[in-house]
């Protein structure tokens, strides 16, 4: 072999070295930075739904287990669900997926970045497993012939209900005595009266629907609790016949929203099991028990199979009001909207 032979053949033996040892630099970089694998994801929900999915919890890791062979775990946090999503979108709290009861609070995390645009496309019923309402708790033989929404304005009698500035149950219970009032005659002017004198009888408001119940059934304070229809059926079991639910005339089709959270999912890599995991919630098996832990599950015939019997109500939908849910918002619960102006001077 020639000098010059010899020289090119260091030369090509020195590049291919070079060119595996960045190779393997690379690679180790990107190993590096690789997102690990985890086998937990934590449920950002909404305050009453503990029971629910500590139900659920457990029949979704079996199901899944048997699916792929992978053992995960499901952490659940709670709290009002206006407050649980600002917590998420300040980054307080870390979700994988989120279980809120009101679409608002979900798409703000889409406005945020941390939610994909069109996600209520992603899963079935834009992503409304189940629906709920708003309902009356009342004490003993409802002494105070609590029927319908004027007669929460009787002289004296006490209120309990969460503080809509902070939980979807107070949100909703807002909206859903405004519908009352508009949908059966009513202007707006006599819908904000009485919201108004709705708000005077409530000596304090709770920062969630949980902590409303335990005001209302443990401390024992109040006269009627307003609140989501599962809390109320949960109460009034536990009560040994000291409560019962009285269901008004009108009341508020309430669909509480989900979502995987795609910012975590690109940090933490938990994208498959969050999709999963929501995707379970729309089987019949997720839905049954969803039925029988008194939220009324969207597939049709799901709750005569699971021994269930809702109570027939006129459930009316926010859209009588503004198809928009962000619209609704601002105009209601923004800082100037009309509930927090009413609210807020009720309370100063």
């Amino acid at each position: 072999m020639s000098f010059l032979n010899r020289r090119q053949f260091f030369l090509d033996i020195g590049a291919l070295a070079a060119l595996v040892v960045g190779a393997v630099l690379i690679g180790g970089k990107h190993a590096a930075t690789a997102v690990p694998r985890q086998d937990k994801i934590v449920n950002v929900s909404y305050d009453p739904t503990r029971e629910l999915y500590q139900a659920l919890n457990p029949a979704f890791v079996a199901s899944y287990e048997k699916a792929t062979g992978r053992h995960v775990t499901v952490e659940q946090s709670h709290g009002g669900s206006s407050r649980q999503a600002k917590k998420v979108a300040s980054g307080d709290l870390v979700a994988d997926v989120v279980t809120l009861g009101l679409r608002a609070d979900v798409d703000g995390l889409r406005k945020r970045g941390l939610v994909a645009d069109h996600w209520e496309d992603r899963l079935p019923n834009h992503s409304i497993p189940y629906t709920s309402t708003i309902v009356f708790v009342v004490r003993g033989a409802n002494v105070r012939g609590v029927k319908d929404w004027p007669d929460l304005l009787q002289p004296g009698l006490e209120v309990v209900t969460p503080d809509p500035r902070s939980s979807g149950n107070g949100k909703l219970t807002a909206l859903a005595a405004w519908l009352a009032v508009v949908t059966r005659g009513g202007s707006e002017a006599d819908a904000r009266a009485y919201l108004k004198s709705f708000y005077s009888h409530v000596p304090e408001l709770a920062e969630g629907a949980r902590g409303a119940s335990t005001v209302f059934s443990v401390k024992e304070t109040g006269d009627v609790h307003v609140t989501w229809e599962n809390e109320g059926l949960r109460e009034v079991a536990a009560s040994n016949g000291k409560l019962q639910i009285v269901y008004p005339p009108v009341s508020v089709l309430a669909e509480p929203y989900v979502a995987w959270v795609d910012k975590t999912d690109g940090e933490r890599g938990t994208g498959d099991i969050a999709k999963a995991y929501l995707e379970f919630l729309f089987t019949d098996e997720a839905q049954e028990q969803i039925a029988r832990l008194g939220y009324r599950p969207y597939k049709p015939g799901i709750a005569e199979k699971a021994g269930v019997r809702f109570a027939d109500i006129k459930l009316l939908p926010t859209s009588v009001i503004s198809p928009d849910w962000n619209d609704l918002n601002d105009k209601f619960f923004s800082e100037n909207g009309i509930v927090t102006t009413i609210v807020e001077g009720a309370k100063s």
